[in-house]
């Protein structure tokens, strides 16, 4: 039934006879009157109980990844956007413990995109480690900014900046044959994306693919194959590394994010083929509906965040 409590001993929640109720009043979670007879539930947070374990959980985490895998291969990102707002809306998550759990499920995701791009000859393996090491430090600062800066102008900042390259995809289509030429200046600036990358994901959670894919296309003139898979390669470090730090607090569920992340990985190769077949231009527009569905996302956390 309903809720578990798998993590109550490290919260200091202590039930018998039934971990789903209370046992005076049969209610689903504890209530006062078991408080009172000294099981202690002040310190439970949303993100401290488990997901129901109920068929229908199951159901919701494969068809979760299959969508993420989906898009994840035909844009190039990692899901996130898409796997964090899910859990929490349709299984009750809590936002830390859903984020963590989606970084964790992108890293079988990436892997398999990776190799479905690099079939295709479309990933640059050098920039691709130079976007992930400059992200792992951005990453940090990011984290450390986090408390100093005002997360609603972050937003809106950030919405700006999905506009600007929603109208950019109208107006720059990528050549298939363009190719991403490495040099000291390209080298440097790709460096910089990727801290500003890990920054940006630092500070309010979306970053990745989101922010690299375009940036590939309309600044450096990459192709659009090359970028999504040149994204998926720098995201399988940095998602070990922040599911590394996710689990040493307890942020990951890790049988959620197994069953996501292999479910995912039987649609990735497919949304990876379709971006191949796919027009530059059609692939474009494509993508600018993805970004404008973040943007609309990012939207409605700044005006509930000022509300507060």
């Amino acid at each position: 039934m309903g809720i578990s409590f798998d993590r109550a001993s490290d919260v200091g929640l202590s039930l018998s006879c039934c971990d789903t109720q209370c046992r005076t009043c049969g209610a689903p979670t504890p209530c006062a009157t078991d408080t009172a007879r000294g099981f202690s539930v002040d310190r439970v947070t949303e993100e401290d109980l488990s997901i129901t374990r109920e068929p229908r959980a199951y159901f919701t985490f494969v068809f979760i990844g299959l969508l993420a895998g989906l898009l994840s291969g035909l844009f190039g990102v990692g899901g996130g956007t898409v796997i964090v707002p899910l859990l929490v809306l349709m299984l009750h998550y809590g936002q830390r413990r859903g984020a963590g759990t989606s970084l964790a499920a992108i890293v079988p995701t990436a892997s398999i995109g990776v190799i479905s791009y690099a079939l295709a000859d479309a990933v640059a393996w050098i920039p691709a480690l130079i976007l992930a090491g400059g992200a792992v430090v951005g990453a940090q600062i990011g984290t450390w900014l986090l408390p100093k800066v005002s997360q609603s102008a972050l937003r809106w900042g950030f919405v700006a900046f999905l506009v600007a390259v929603i109208v950019s995809l109208f107006v720059v289509i990528p050549s298939r044959e363009a190719e991403l030429v490495l040099g000291w200046g390209n080298g440097i600036g790709l460096a910089g994306v990727g801290v500003g990358t890990g920054i940006i994901a630092g500070l309010i959670g979306v970053g990745g693919g989101v922010v690299v894919v375009p940036v590939l296309m309309l600044v450096f003139g990459t192709s659009d194959l090359v970028a999504k898979g040149t994204s998926l390669l720098m995201m399988i470090p940095t998602a070990i590394s922040g599911t590394i730090g996710n689990l040493r607090h307890g942020n990951v569920d890790l049988l959620a994010a197994g069953i996501i992340g292999l479910a995912a990985c039987t649609t990735t190769a497919l949304g990876a083929w379709l971006a191949t077949i796919v027009d530059p231009f059609v692939g474009n527009m494509l993508f600018a509906g993805y970004l404008l569905f973040i943007a609309v996302q990012m939207s409605v956390k700044a005006i509930r965040g000022r509300r507060r």
